[in-house]
């Protein structure tokens, strides 16, 4: 008879490492199961995959099974896979991690286990994609024999507030009694409202909308900042002063590009799924278009301001602070870090790179490092170590332009100097 108190998470990433200790401390038998040898035996060893100190110390008082064998499920009640669901060069759907984790998955199912998607999809995927893999590998019946959910994970990593314990979820499935196993499970482990979905595509459609909702909110502030960089206004004091209106404004602010694993990722998702199903989403294509400009305007921001110095780009040293796609995390999925390399590359500038998060991936180990011989710093990710950085440290070592692409810096700290700032639509 199975353990109705044993939880399987397959995926030990930013989603499924967070869970599964929550769980733990929830007082479920938790295995997690992961395909990366190395990861998995840095959770044994209870060593954090994930540069979060909180993380970190919650995986020192818990007792997680960790395994790369999709057997260690076999006996568990439920089964939650949290896999990452990326896109292709081309922004089409990449769904074969989802693929690959549900038929390891269908081959050990046992009837009575509920298996939760939490891995971002579009709309469609679990009836068409998921409920097949998994019937047809395990010979079993969803919704008689096992039963099948969706609850869209919610996590920010990094948020000192918010975390996976106390942020509302949404759960669809695929039947009833799917749908009130899943509720049950989900409100024993989170202090927060659970909101059943009255099917499991609903509940697919959720996390793709939240997510186009900001990408498109976070173009129309882009689009502002680059018109505004033209026009001498101050799109960030425009943006606060709009803020004071105490309803029917949201405030959203620009920067040198959108990353993470949702909101650069969720609208191609929906774009695709729509056009199958022979509708354009031409908004929400626009505003994916507008905000994967921004590392190229952000690029020629630096252009603008060497200029201003009669100096070229072509062969100039450029510092790019930050390789993650947000402050105090090592996550660089989908980071425009990266695209503003290209862009500086391109027009002939000579990069260095620096994130105290991400050293694997820096070229400079310290910030002294990248500091040497640059002439120019763009300040990447917002990261509090830049922040900090006292103006002093820039005049010594004789940086003469700071292009701020998170708008995180003092720009009155430089006014004084010679030391050209630019922000974004600033």
């Amino acid at each position: 008879m199975k353990n109705r108190k044993k939880v399987c998470v397959v995926g030990l990433g930013y989603v499924g490492l967070p869970l599964a200790i929550l769980a733990a401390e929830k007082g479920y038998e938790v295995i997690g199961v992961d395909i990366d040898e190395a990861k998995v035996d840095m959770i044994r060893n209870k060593i954090s995959p994930i540069k979060d100190d909180e993380i970190s110390k919650k995986l020192l008082d818990v007792e997680i099974e960790v395994s790369t064998s999709f057997n260690a499920a076999i006996d568990a009640s439920v089964i939650i896979i949290c896999v990452p669901t990326p896109v292709y060069e081309n922004h089409m759907p990449n769904l074969e991690l989802v693929k690959s984790a549900t038929k390891k998955v269908a081959k050990i199912l046992q009837p009575g286990q509920l298996v939760v998607l939490e891995s971002t999809v579009n709309p469609g995927v679990s009836e068409t994609i998921v409920t097949p893999i998994l019937e047809n590998e395990s010979k079993l019946r969803c919704g008689k024999d096992f039963y099948l959910a969706h609850c869209p994970e919610r996590i920010n990593p990094g948020d000192p507030k918010w975390n996976v314990e106390n942020i509302n979820r949404v759960v669809g499935a695929t039947s009833s009694e799917g749908l009130k196993k899943s509720v049950e499970f989900y409100e024993s482990i989170i202090d927060a409202e659970i909101k059943p979905m009255k099917s499991i595509k609903e509940a697919e459609a959720v996390k793709v909308v939240e997510n186009s909702f900001r990408d498109i909110n976070i173009a129309f502030v882009n689009e502002l900042a680059m018109s505004f960089s033209k026009l001498g206004i101050d799109v960030v004091n425009v943006i606060e002063g709009a803020a004071t209106k105490p309803f029917s404004f949201m405030p959203h602010f620009p920067g040198c590009g959108v990353g993470g694993h949702c909101i650069p990722v969720d609208p191609y998702y929906l774009i695709d799924y729509a056009k199958k199903n022979g509708f354009d989403h031409d908004f929400l294509a626009l505003a994916r278009r507008i905000n994967s400009r921004m590392p190229e305007f952000t690029a020629q921001q630096v252009v603008v301001a060497l200029n201003e110095i009669k100096k070229s780009i072509n062969g100039a040293k450029i510092a790019v602070l930050g390789l993650a796609y947000k402050p105090g995390i090592d996550d660089c999925r989908e980071s425009p870090s990266f695209e503003i390399i290209k862009a500086l590359e391109k027009h002939g500038a000579e990069v260095v790179t620096h994130d105290p998060y991400v050293e694997k991936l820096s070229t400079a180990k310290t910030i002294d490092d990248a500091f040497d011989g640059a002439e120019c710093v763009v300040i990447a990710t917002g990261h509090g170590e830049f922040i900090e950085l006292p103006l002093e440290y820039y005049l010594k070592n004789g940086i003469k332009v700071i292009v701020d692409g998170r708008n995180c810096l003092d720009e009155n700290m430089f006014l004084d100097t010679e030391i050209i700032y630019k922000g974004i639509g600033k």
